[in-house]
Order: structure tokens, then sequence, then C-alpha cells
């Protein structure tokens, strides 16, 4: 077990619908695109695989996938869109959990290695990706560039999302290196259109903890891991990675 938090039955249960974004085609189109691309005709894993949404449209695509989930309810959901035998999905830490097989791509989306809480943890996720890619097979990496920028002297968080559903904002500790994102979601619809006079405004508050890293750090545990950087790029596109990037798309190979 890592220090990764735990998904819970209800989190998971509710995840697909409150990432309808993220699953969009103009989203998952490039994405897709770009990791078929690497996988070539070999197989692919990915790290903290989820409720599936990026490994089951690229299973689809024709690339074989397999997966590493640390949560058993995530995978359920997963489980409810595609069987086992199409894609199979190991309940373990994408830190340490071993899956038989090489495979030509191993990735990580979405911010993901930020749970791992620990340098330590995150440098033996890139241990475990170099162990499971063949020679010449690469590790892909989806990672927000950490905002400290936004960060004036006192201030203590960021704003990342203020819409009429959703208020999202980041607080950090720049000491270890790690940052709280907190969500305040509506669960409420206005009644004022009905005549009644009342708004049921509730907000669910939850909040997760992710240890951030910068480019050069992930180069350097890369290094530790025996991968050579081939490419950073700022989004699926393939658009340039500039000081201004608020993420980044990183792409390392295991020596032929």
């Amino acid at each position: 077990m890592t220090s990764s938090e735990l998904w819970t039955r209800a989190t998971a249960d509710r995840y697909d619908a409150e990432e309808t974004e993220m699953s969009s085609a103009a989203v998952l189109g490039p994405t897709l695109a770009f990791l078929a691309d690497l996988a070539g005709d070999g197989p692919a894993l990915e790290f903290a695989i989820g409720t599936g949404r990026v490994g089951v449209p690229l299973r689809e695509r024709g690339v074989p996938v397999a997966g590493i989930e640390l949560s058993e309810h995530m995978a359920a959901a997963l489980r409810r869109k595609i069987d086992e035998d199409t894609l199979p999905v190991t309940i373990g830490d994408m830190a340490t959990t071993v899956v038989p097989g090489e495979f030509t791509l191993v990735y990580l989306v979405y911010n993901t290695i930020t749970n791992l809480l620990t340098q330590d943890e995150q440098v033996e996720c890139f241990r475990n990706a170099a162990r499971h890619l063949a020679p010449g097979g690469r590790f892909v990496i989806e990672l927000g560039v950490p905002p400290l920028r936004f960060l004036p002297p006192g201030q203590v968080a960021v704003p990342f999302d203020v819409s009429e559903r959703h208020l999202g904002f980041d607080t950090f500790d720049l000491v270890e290196q790690m940052l709280v994102s907190h969500h305040f979601t509506r669960d409420g619809d206005s009644n004022s259109d009905s005549g009644s006079g009342s708004d049921d405004l509730r907000y669910r508050r939850e909040n997760s903890r992710h240890r951030y890293a910068w480019p050069a750090e992930l180069d350097l545990m890369a290094r530790i891991a025996g991968l050579e950087k081939e490419r950073r790029v700022a989004d699926w596109d393939g658009t340039p990675f500039t000081q201004d990037s608020t993420k980044h798309i990183s792409v390392w190979r295991k020596p032929a």
C-alpha cells in the first residue's frame, strides 16, 4: 500500500458523470491518437486506470490495454463497461504492482502521479514503468505545471474552477511540496423558476492531497529509472511546451 488516498464507492459511482468534459471527443480524440501512435503494434499498460475513461476507448481503438488500479470501487465501475478478458485490471498501487508481460507503452494521465504523496514513491512509479516496458518502449505522463506563479506573497490558495455548479481551488504547502485540492460541488437545483421562491443550493465539499512535481524533477526520476527523455509538449495535440504552458505531456523512452 502506498500513501495514495483510496477512492470511495460514492466517488467512483459519480466520477464519470462529473468528468463529462474530460470524456468528450474533443479531449479524448487527441489523447487516444497520441497514445495509440506510441503504442504501435504492442500492448499498453495504464497506471491508475480508474473507471477506464482513457483505457476503454483506447482498447476499442484496437490497442491491447491492461490496467493497474488501487481502488476496487473505481475498477468495478470500469468492469461495468468492459469484461476482464478484453481489458484485464490488477488491483494494486502503481509504484510496486507488477503485471505479466512486456509493454510498448505505459501511461499515466490526468495528474495521477501526484496521488503518490512522497518523492520516493514517485521515483518507484518510474521504476515500475521501466520494469514493464519492452526495450524501446515509452512512458507517458500528463501533468499540470504547479501554478505557483499565481501565488503572491501571503496567499496560499489558487482557484482553478469557478463555474455554476463547481468551485475549486488548491492550497499549497511550499516547504513539503504538497497541495490540497478543494472542491465544492453543487448538488441542489434552483427552484426559483417553479414559483416556490426558494433555492436548494446544497454544496458537497471534498478535498484530496497531492504531491506536485516540476518537469525537471520528473526528468531526474526518469533518469534514475534508466529512461531517457524523448519529448515534452504542452497538450495532446503536440503544442510546443513553453514557460507559459499550464500542463505538459512528457515522453521518456527505455533504451533498446
